[in-house]
């Protein structure tokens, strides 16, 4: 099998109407498919707009059961199209507890893997913590017909701890849903909000040797402006496609997956790790 993985990137604007939403987010897995796509990844919660800028009681009832309808109808579209897809779903578990829930299917339209994001936010017009539970899923590596998929989830990015966990899984490459963007306000932080989230993705290829590839929204919702960008990076730091910021974008870009152990032997970080003294880190501060 060719170690050469076309990967689609489907990035769009959201709108309150749901049945618009996931219309669209099916015509970008057939758009990458018709492109050659062989594993496609939507952006974070695609099918409604981002329901955490408030503390709303009513956005629960956007939650569903995984499996459930929508699930249902991201399998039949992987398979239809023959597709490993990465989708994004607000899971309602039992009643009172939901999760911000990556779903990973198989070309066969088979469920290979659930993640459920580990690390939540509570800013301003991200009350993620409201609304969602931390993943109890660990971080994974999930094995499907094409590559070995490392999901992670937007706040995930901001943490190497996350993406090295998932490396060392086995994951070849790491996806992260996103819904990120700038406040309304902060004008003269936004070039350098921008910045820092594309080299935290950046540093992680480049730290792990894997490739990552990012999905983000674009477009209003409220006071936010998602700042779309989505990107995949290769290994080697090489930024091997970007979106624009403002407009929806269906990209699809060759993923050689020799280039992890290109990469690996020649930057041996995992070779060198002091595994030995990294107790540490399982503190919340100072070793205690």
């Amino acid at each position: 099998m060719s170690r050469v993985v076309r990967i689609g990137l489907v990035q769009a604007v959201c709108t309150a109407a749901r049945e618009h939403n996931v219309a669209q987010a099916l015509a970008g897995i057939a758009e990458a498919a018709a492109g050659g796509a062989e594993v496609v990844c939507l952006q974070e919660l695609f099918a409604g707009e981002y329901p955490c800028q408030a503390e709303d009681h009513e956005k629960f009832r956007e939650a569903e059961a995984v499996p459930g309808p929508l699930t249902e109808l991201l399998a039949a579209t992987a398979r239809k199209h023959g597709v490993v897809l990465v989708g994004s779903v607000f899971e309602r578990r039992t009643p009172g507890l939901f999760h911000n829930t990556a779903v990973i299917f198989d070309r066969d339209g088979s469920t290979a893997g659930v993640y459920r994001k580990m690390h939540i936010p509570d800013d301003p017009h991200y009350y993620e913590k409201f609304y969602f539970a931390p993943g109890d899923t660990g971080f994974m590596s999930v094995a499907t017909s094409r590559l070995n998929v490392g999901p992670l989830v937007c706040w995930d990015q901001w943490y190497p701890e996350a993406a090295r966990l998932t490396a060392l899984a086995g994951a070849e490459v790491l996806f992260y849903p996103t819904a990120i963007g700038w406040l309304d306000g902060e004008e003269k932080l936004h070039h350098e909000q921008y910045e820092s989230w594309d080299t935290m993705l950046r540093s992680h290829a480049i730290a792990n040797g894997v490739f990552v590839v990012a999905v983000n929204r674009t477009g209003r919702e409220g006071r936010l402006r998602f700042w779309g960008a989505s990107v995949v990076y290769a290994p080697n730091g090489q930024q091997l496609v970007r979106a624009g910021h403002d407009t929806p974008e269906t990209i699809v870009v060759e993923c050689d997956l020799d280039r992890i152990e290109w990469s690996r032997t020649r930057w041996p970080f995992f070779r060198d790790r002091r595994i030995d003294a990294y107790g540490g880190l399982v503190a919340r501060w100072g070793g205690a």
